[in-house]
């Protein structure tokens, strides 16, 4: 056996000959007189961890049912199709206004214990009034943006069209939806009346809607959007009457429920889980808490490529998993509601290609930290974090997302970058099993990311420098980083229609001793002859 003196002394000798552009045979590699900036080492022999098949989930902003005409946005067809790209995954439908919504049935039970659903081609919107609905929106987000400014949030009615829409959506799309309970109504002595949630579930059962459930959205700032205050304790209590009200039904007796949906820790907040996690725990099936990076009213590009910004995402979670490891060890833990920048979105940053640094580093991070389910705000709801926009074109992160789902399995691998030269901290790797449904057993997916403005090489450990790639390098489009189109391998993206995605192929590149990535650069590197045994 080599000694670990030995080990260095090989590992040292592999990067002096892949530094001067010479492979581990000893022979010369083309285009080789560029130095590493890292090197990387990886462990293929077993998975470090596994996530949720469903692990890239989205969401849907409750302000969507600001006005209850907006739901029929749902029914467009271009949207579905956008949606069932980023099967399988969960749909989560809440957000702040989702504590000012109010069940308020127009129309009686249905006797029949199932009512058949139309059809998914029957409930597409009609082209005229999608775009009608299109223009209203960018009006509607107008008013919205100014009631979160001003703290001041109205009670919205909803009806029984607003669930058939979006169960429509998700059934249709291959989602599974969270439903989001309004968690703001309270009784005289501060605990939570269920009678309205009630209503809801019973509306809910009688058509035989397969869902999750929610209760309350960042329950740490009730205070400031209400005037009203809820510790932890009885934030646990209410959540145990909830997950009780469920056993009462026969239909949702084993529906899963998800919470409590906090911000991230910070002063009081932490107080908040402590409190929940003594007393709700057992209620829910999976903890969830709230990350963002920065305040979407006051960053800059330069935020977006920091890698200490970057960092922080670790800091926060490894404290989310230590106090419910404490409590509840063994209890998953999601990222129920996430993206670049909180308020909204930064515009012009968190719909761009720059937003694409943040949300790859996280997927791989938050994989690699152990978090189960990662959900993105927003698919589609105002904010400029969305994914598509308010036309329904996809944006970068969308593509990007798409890409992760295709080709990123949930088997997590260890990696570890080496670094070579002072740019090193800029390239960022993270390794998964492929996707199977797509790639053979024992084939692997590298992410990788350069968030500097020089092309950076990496240098490859056997048995990736063995196999073959195939490579999806993402770049911005025309107008930098600052655009809101990405191409794949120089092509620009786009839907072939509205009812199609494109293929999205790699480009299959020769087995070599290195790997390049262009300036301001996401890619996803397969290595289909990797013959990783923790990926069969």
């Amino acid at each position: 056996m080599m000694s670990a003196a030995g080990l260095v002394v090989v590992l040292l000798s592999l990067l002096h000959c892949r530094a001067n552009g010479v492979s581990a045979e000893g022979t010369p590699e083309p285009n080789s007189t560029r130095v590493a900036d890292a090197a990387v080492s990886v462990d293929l022999s077993a998975a470090s961890g596994r996530v949720d098949q469903r692990f890239l989930s989205v969401t849907i902003d409750a302000s969507l049912a600001s006005d209850e005409m907006f739901m029929y946005l749902l029914g467009s067809p271009k949207l579905r199709t956008l949606a069932r790209g980023l099967t399988p995954g969960f749909l989560r439908f809440g957000g702040t206004r989702q504590d000012f919504m109010v069940f308020n049935p127009q129309r009686r039970l249905s006797s029949s214990a199932f009512t058949a659903e139309p059809s998914c081609d029957k409930l597409e919107l009609p082209p005229w009034l999608e775009q009608k609905l299109k223009s209203d929106w960018d009006k509607q987000q107008v008013i919205l943006m100014n009631e979160n400014m001003q703290r001041k949030f109205k009670r919205v009615k909803f009806t029984e069209y607003t669930v058939d829409l979006l169960y429509s959506f998700t059934n249709c799309s291959g989602l599974d939806l969270i439903f989001g309970l309004n968690a703001l109504l309270r009784t005289s002595d501060n605990s939570w009346n269920s009678s309205n949630a009630r209503s809801l579930l019973q509306y809910c059962e009688s058509r035989q809607y397969t869902m999750s459930w929610e209760l309350g959205n960042e329950p740490n700032s009730f205070e400031k959007k209400a005037g009203i205050r809820v510790d932890g304790y009885q934030l646990g209590q209410d959540f145990t009457c909830l997950r009780e009200m469920m056993s009462d039904s026969p239909f949702y007796r084993s529906a899963r429920l998800y919470g409590p949906d906090v911000g991230q820790p910070r002063d009081h907040r932490t107080d908040l889980l402590e409190g929940f996690l003594e007393g709700g725990a057992e209620a829910v099936d999976a903890v969830t808490w709230h990350h963002y990076y920065v305040n979407g009213r006051d960053t800059s590009l330069e935020d977006f490529l920091d890698p200490e910004v970057l960092d922080s995402l670790a800091l926060k979670t490894n404290e989310v998993l230590e106090r419910v490891n404490q409590v509840s060890p063994g209890k998953k833990v999601w990222l129920g509601e996430t993206s670049s920048a909180y308020g909204g979105g930064a515009l012009g940053l968190s719909d761009t290609f720059a937003a694409g640094f943040m949300w790859l580093d996280k997927l791989g991070l938050a994989a690699t930290l152990g978090l189960d389910v990662v959900m993105r705000q927003v698919l589609i709801g105002a904010g400029s974090y969305h994914l598509v926009d308010n036309n329904l074109d996809p944006l970068p992160d969308y593509w990007l997302s798409l890409l992760h789902k295709r080709l990123v399995g949930p088997e997590v691998l260890k990696i570890k970058l080496i670094p070579v030269t002072a740019r090193s901290k800029y390239v960022r790797q993270y390794l998964h099993c492929a996707n199977r449904n797509r790639y053979q057993s024992g084939a692997v997916t590298l992410m990788s990311m350069n968030l500097s403005k020089k092309p950076s090489r990496i240098s490859l450990p056997s048995p990736l420098s063995a196999s073959t790639v195939e490579a999806f390098v993402l770049e911005s489009g025309e107008e930098g980083l600052e655009s809101r189109s990405a191409k794949l391998n120089g092509e620009v993206l786009k839907m072939v229609d509205d009812k199609t995605l494109p293929e999205l192929e790699g480009r299959h590149q020769p087995a070599a001793g290195h790997l390049d990535l262009p300036a301001y650069s996401l890619a996803f590197f397969v290595f289909p002859d990797a013959r990783a045994t923790g990926c069969i």
